[in-house]
């Protein structure tokens, strides 16, 4: 209102007008200033000044191409912006720019078509920002990650990759590949408990492992992991939670090392550590077969007539000379494996081979205590490649301690089944079974249930722990477990299976002899980052672009085989960057792909008309990736 009560008069229009123009001309963090529809500089304010160097009347008609380097002018690339502007109604740019004084800077630059009230183009509005200082620190950045990420692929003593939060392997080091045995294009996008036991995997270990990274930020763990070939090692395993700066889960970081040889050393040295204990018993279990010998040699030297009683005396001698020949074998086998000396005779062999070869041999010992064996064999029928001898040692030995060990009348049961490249044989018995504590020493050399010199049938403590040694030399393993006491036993041998003609492993993490030229184009960075890394972990060479614009001004100088390009992408789509793309002459043989979420055959047939190649739905398989690429290597489309 005014002093004499009337309403106030609105501001006239011009007046507003005069306000806006001054704040734009007074701004000098940016430059600002109009050009007509042909490129020729109309306005400047006082950013433009300071950032290009130019006062308003050295610049003002010129054409605003002034600012750019030789060869973008050369290539047309002023023109292509003001293009592109009037095409989608603006268009953003970063690059080198030229001020006055030939120095260059780099510049982020908005223009966007300005239309009349008939909706006709009257000219551009362009924006620039000097981010030298950003540009410079975010190479320095790029150039530190890259050194870093170079220094972690080369590592081969450990094994170094990344987990999404849901635990699948996004990264591959040349120290994974040599420890696991597999290919980046085979594990990327696996789940990592793949290099989990099965019976891990049924507990539920891996999701443990991660739920308390999670929730702790780093867990340690060691145990016995898979290879590729089926083969097992003793991993140490640090797993820690990789947040960005927002606290959002991004991953996890896994570092693994083989530690096979450290344990192997450590149960040498616990077996030192119980040897005097061994002697002991070594003296007990030689003497308990010897005393009832000499007794029966000297009752039938004082009675040689008596028929009954030799032949009575001579079933004692012999069964304690049996038991005394299995003592020192036994004995003379440990011996030989820490040695090295142990050899194995090594064939394809059918796993029911073994199994009956274990049962002829321990069935006498069942019989005698009117036992009798349950056989489940699941339909399985691998083959592995070992001693047929010593694996049957090892299996018969199991089923003899089981039989040794349970009442009289009882049942054992022998399962063997399949779990992927793994066959396991199980022998459970219904006996007195092992207390939680002595689970983790059973297979210790010279570990006994009862104590030193307990009873006769106790033995040396060597027998499991042969057992583990043979199925080590074999690449596989063997666990106990029970109950408790009283609730019997259950052991689990588990061997790697023939799948395929065994042939000498090639060189871990072969690239091809030729990799490609690849054009990989999606807004969500991450997903970018990680497939160009997968891409050039395979042998390729990768250009990453976040948007429309970046793909067509990484063309001029790169010159892709294959353009894997995202449909749903601000400013510029996949649809309309494909037909941008197919109007350089030097890209008659590029393959293009759509690398989308949207799969339903709608989308296949727009992305076909559209001029694509083929359709990829994320996320992508590996397997099928690869495919395509060599596809695309051996048979290039010429357009």
């Amino acid at each position: 209102m005014s002093d004499s009560g009337r309403p106030s008069s609105p501001r006239p229009a011009i007046e507003r007008h005069d306000i806006f123009r001054t704040l734009v001309e007074t701004i000098s963090d940016y430059a600002i200033f109009l050009l007509d529809t042909d490129g020729t500089i109309t306005s400047w304010n006082r950013g433009a000044q300071r950032i290009k160097g130019y006062e308003a009347s050295e610049i003002i008609g010129s054409h605003f191409s002034r600012f750019y380097p030789e060869d973008a002018i050369s290539r047309g690339w002023p023109q292509k912006e003001l293009e592109l502007a009037r095409r989608h109604g603006r268009v953003e740019d970063e690059g080198w720019r030229v001020r006055k004084d030939g120095t260059r800077f780099w510049a982020n630059v908005v223009i966007t078509a300005l239309h009349n009230e008939a909706g006709e183009i009257i000219g551009f509005a362009k924006i620039t920002r000097d981010i030298t200082d950003q540009m410079q620190d975010a190479a320095k950045l790029r150039e530190s990650e890259e050194t870093f990420r170079l220094l972690v692929l080369n590592v081969k003593d450990y094994a170094i990759f990344m987990l999404d939060p849901r635990g699948n392997v996004v990264s591959w080091n040349a120290g994974a590949a040599q420890i696991k045995g597999y290919r980046s294009s085979e594990i990327v996008g696996r789940h990592f408990s793949t290099f989990y036991l099965p019976e891990d995997v049924a507990a539920g270990k891996p999701e443990r492992l991660i739920q308390r990274a999670r929730e702790q930020g780093s867990v340690q763990d060691e145990g016995w992991r898979i290879r590729k070939d089926g083969s097992l090692f003793w991993a140490s395993v640090t797993l820690t939670a990789i947040y960005d700066e927002h606290r959002q889960l991004r991953g996890f970081a896994k570092v693994t090392r083989d530690m096979s040889e450290r344990k192997r050393l450590e149960e040498v040295e616990a077996s030192a550590r119980r040897m005097k204990e061994f002697l002991a018993t070594l003296a007990h279990e030689l003497r308990n077969p010897l005393a009832p010998m000499y007794s029966a040699t000297s009752i039938m030297e004082r009675a040689p007539d008596d028929l009954s009683l030799v032949k009575a005396n001579l079933g004692i001698v012999g069964r304690q000379l049996r038991h005394l020949t299995r003592l020192v074998d036994d004995l003379l086998d440990v011996g030989r494996i820490a040695a090295g000396k142990l050899e194995l005779r090594r064939s394809v062999i059918p796993i029911r081979e073994v199994i009956a070869a274990a049962i002829e041999g321990s069935m006498p010992a069942i019989e005698a205590r009117s036992q009798r064996i349950e056989v489940q064999l699941d339909d399985s029928d691998f083959q592995v490649f070992g001693d047929l001898t010593r694996l049957a040692q090892v299996l018969q030995n199991l089923l003899i301690n089981a039989s040794k060990f349970s009442p009289e009348s009882t049942t054992i049961t022998l399962r063997c089944s399949l779990n992927g490249r793994i066959g396991q044989l199980t022998i459970a018995d219904q006996g007195c079974g092992i207390a939680a504590e002595n689970l983790s020493e059973v297979f210790n050399l010279f570990v006994q249930g009862g104590q030193p010199g307990q009873t006769s049938s106790s033995g040396l403590g060597i027998g499991l722990s042969l057992c583990r040694s043979i199925i080590e030399l074999h690449e596989g393993s063997i666990s106990a477990a029970s109950q408790g006491i009283g609730l019997g036993s259950t052991f689990s041998i588990r061997l790697p299976i023939i799948t395929e003609p065994r042939t000498s492993m090639a060189p871990l993490l072969r690239r091809p002899q030729e990799g490609l030229n690849i054009l990989l184009v999606d807004d969500n960075r991450d997903a970018a980052d990680s497939m160009g890394l997968l891409l050039q972990m395979t042998g390729h060479s990768v250009k990453v672009a976040y948007d429309g614009v970046t793909a067509l001004r990484s063309v001029e100088d790169f010159t892709p085989d294959v353009a894997l390009i995202d449909l749903a992408m601000p400013d510029m789509d996949g649809f309309e960057l494909v037909r941008e793309l197919r109007d350089y002459a030097h890209l008659h043989h590029t393959r293009y792909y759509a690398l989308t979420g949207f799969g339903d055959p709608g989308i296949k047939e727009d992305t076909a008309r559209a001029g694509f190649d083929g359709h990829l739905v994320k996320p992508v398989d590996i397997d099928a990736m690869t495919e395509i690429l060599q596809e695309t290597k051996h048979r290039p489309a010429p357009r």
